[in-house]
């Protein structure tokens, strides 16, 4: 009924920590730092992230306002008519919603590794090239 709020507001705050994030690494190159080039920046890592939430959040709200879950008036959720839906809903969201946003985290933190070994392999083969 709802489960699409957790991924939604994970987005939120990956969205604020990324650009904290960007922030912080044009501090290091405008200070002359030195940045890691073997790995994928984690401002990118986060957009990555943040993406992959917000389009699943879309496609879920789309859904439910196609079943009549969410409506155009307020309060904007059917289920927040009846007490007994409104726990139906919050159960939801705990349990399904924190599960999909989940695994969602689990599967970006698999890219980031393997994005990460795939520039390393490439900055190895360029090295041995030179």
């Amino acid at each position: 009924m709802a489960c699409f709020l957790v991924s939604a507001a994970e987005a939120v705050v990956v969205g604020v920590v990324k650009k904290a994030e960007k922030k912080h690494e044009e501090k290091l190159i405008e200070s002359g730092e030195q940045v890691v080039q073997n790995k994928v920046p984690l401002s990118r890592k986060l957009s990555w992230l943040f993406y992959m939430l917000i389009g699943g959040a879309v496609l879920l709200m789309f859904e439910h306002v196609w079943h009549g879950e969410v409506v155009p008036w307020f309060p904007f959720l059917s289920a927040m008519n009846d007490p007994e839906e409104t726990t139906q809903m919050l159960h939801e969201m705990a349990t399904v919603g924190t599960t999909m946003a989940g695994l969602i985290t689990v599967i970006w933190i698999g890219m980031c590794l393997v994005a990460d070994r795939i520039v390393k392999r490439q900055n190895d083969a360029s090295e041995n090239e030179a």
